[in-house]
């Protein structure tokens, strides 16, 4: 019967899969909670701290008139015009900036920190989004596809010898190592040093950004006190296309490289024991066929 198929699908599958998954978000939220509850209080009182004692100093202006300034500091950020420095900070809408927030768009990072503040510019990111993110996703599935097609070696190693084998594996190893090296490793020590980050604060961004989590707490080139080269943002969307494309690579070739190595550790122990003598499974020696006389 269909509908108890479907029973025994949702019993059998999604039921199970579904308890984990709210565990796993109720053991987040948890967490989350217990690291950053505290903190968060901590800021809001140095924050009402502050401006207590701002309208202290400064008599002249009451509760109202802050709020208002207040206000106004918030309008700007969300419209992302950083409140720190003067009308001599850097736009967020020339070219390098631009193509940055393109980036964003068609990855779906989209960091919350800029976005269209008029109309035609809100309703051309709608259509642009609409379009790019299918394409963003076409080009990284084909990008993926001819990468993994200079290594379809690997899906017939079997028929090659054991040496070439080995090298493939420890090929793979290095590609992968140099990946990551590449994608994960030298660009946060680059952003750390120009931002100002530790190099764990860099690493966390590019881990955000490639995830496309993208919450905004950290974005390259965004410090009115820094004169940041006019390719900078330009040159981090593209480390995010690359970056995004290695990754469509690498996610089906972490288990083959696995797969591969414990083919191989199989296969070195069972020569290893052929070598040796293969007992049978009782312990006793296993029986040598006689030869027969015509």
């Amino acid at each position: 019967m269909p509908h108890a198929g479907l029973c025994s699908c949702w019993g059998g599958r999604l039921l199970p899969l579904l308890l984990v998954y709210v565990c796993y978000l109720l053991l987040g939220a948890t967490i989350f909670q217990l690291l950053e509850k505290q903190a968060e209080a901590q800021s809001r009182d140095q924050f009402q701290f502050e401006k207590l004692r701002f309208l202290e100093n400064y008599t002249c202006l009451d509760q109202r008139a802050l709020e208002q300034f207040v206000q106004v500091i918030m309008e700007a950020w969300v419209k992302g015009v950083n409140p720190k420095g003067n009308s001599t900070n850097p736009s967020n809408w020339d070219f390098g900036s631009s193509f940055f927030f393109a980036g964003t768009v068609v990855t779906t990072i989209g960091y919350g920190n800029l976005a269209p503040s008029t109309e035609a510019g809100q309703v051309f990111c709608v259509f642009y989004a609409l379009v790019g993110i299918p394409l963003n996703v076409i080009f990284l599935n084909h990008l993926g596809t001819g990468l993994r097609g200079h290594l379809t070696t690997l899906e017939r190693w079997e028929d090659q010898p054991r040496r070439s084998q080995v090298l493939q594996v420890l090929g793979l190893a290095l590609f992968l190592t140099l990946g990551t090296l590449v994608i994960l490793i030298f660009p946060p020590m680059v952003f750390s040093h120009v931002e100002g980050w530790s190099f764990s604060e860099g690493f966390y961004f590019a881990f955000i950004t490639l995830s496309t989590i993208g919450f905004g707490d950290y974005v390259v080139g965004t410090d009115p006190s820094k004169h940041y080269i006019s390719v900078y943002r330009s040159l981090a969307a593209i480390w995010i296309l690359l970056g995004l494309a290695w990754l469509a690579l690498v996610l089906p070739l972490g288990p083959l490289l696995l797969h591969r190595c414990s083919q191989l550790w199989l296969l070195s122990r069972g020569l290893r024991l052929k070598e040796g003598g293969i007992p049978e499974a009782n312990g006793l020696p296993r029986p040598q066929k006689i030869p027969t006389s015509a």
